[in-house]
């Protein structure tokens, strides 16, 4: 796929405290190259305040609404846990390490995002972000609080499926997949509970955990919880996640 000029598509990152640095997989950037779009990554500067009553920190939604100004689409990237504060919850026990920073601009470009009908793309820790920042809900620890579940969180290889996802026919994800079953990889430990109306859930293991969703009424906004990033290599069909959100943030026009 060929556009003249590439649609800019930001990737959202990751923060280490020791030693200091910002990160993201390079994985992402390659499936976005890729699908003919150009990468750039954004780095969670922010407020490291915990959410006010579930909204970003002051002066997150101008920085914000900087960014998207900039950009065609949006790649809301996997990591580490939301903080339940966004969703009225207090921590559990098995919560994870948070980012109030990246939380913080997380949530303000997705809701812009929304506002605005870009193009985005959840992964992993981005649909979680894209359910609560529409005002859903998280489990925030699956082998705690989803008795039955099955294992979501492996040490594998990233390249590795571990188990099947079901596709609802008709959606626009069996549609870019072409197939109603696919199997995944799979790195996380908390999942969509509440899905918010505007959501339509497209995808679901074999217990019931939410692996896919979308919403009909914007341009693009799609997730998975999986990692098509590091699969497209193996599986091109995982691409087409890539290339339509690179489509959709060009126009839906292809150049000669």
């Amino acid at each position: 796929m060929n556009l003249d000029p590439p649609p800019v598509i930001g990737l959202t990152c990751s923060r280490q405290a020791a030693p200091e640095r910002y990160y993201v997989s390079e994985d992402y950037a390659w499936a976005v190259a890729a699908a003919g779009g150009l990468p750039v990554l954004l780095p969670p500067v922010g407020t490291g305040r915990r959410p006010p009553g579930g909204q970003a920190p002051q002066g997150l939604e101008a920085q914000a609404a900087a960014i998207l100004r900039r950009l065609d689409g949006l790649v809301l990237t996997g990591g580490g846990d939301v903080d339940p504060a966004w969703y009225g919850e207090e921590p559990l026990p098995a919560l994870g390490p948070v980012d109030p920073a990246r939380d913080g601009l997380e949530m303000a470009l997705a809701r812009l995002a929304w506002q605005q009908d870009m193009p985005v793309l959840g992964i992993c820790r981005g649909l979680q972000v894209m359910v609560v920042a529409l005002g859903g809900s998280l489990y925030q620890d699956l082998p705690s609080q989803l008795p039955g579940a099955q294992r979501h969180h492996w040490d594998t290889a990233r390249n590795v499926a571990v188990h099947p996802v079901q596709v609802k026919p008709g959606s626009r994800l069996a549609e870019l997949l072409g197939r109603a079953a696919v199997d995944v990889n799979s790195f996380h430990h908390q999942a969509a509970k509440a899905v918010p109306a505007a959501l339509k859930v497209t995808a679901l293991s074999p217990d019931g955990v939410v692996e896919g969703l979308e919403a009909p009424e914007r341009r693009f906004w799609l997730a998975v919880q999986w990692h098509p990033e590091n699969l497209w290599e193996d599986d091109p069909e995982f691409l087409s996640l890539f290339r339509a959100l690179v489509l959709a943030a060009g126009g839906g026009r292809l150049s000669s």
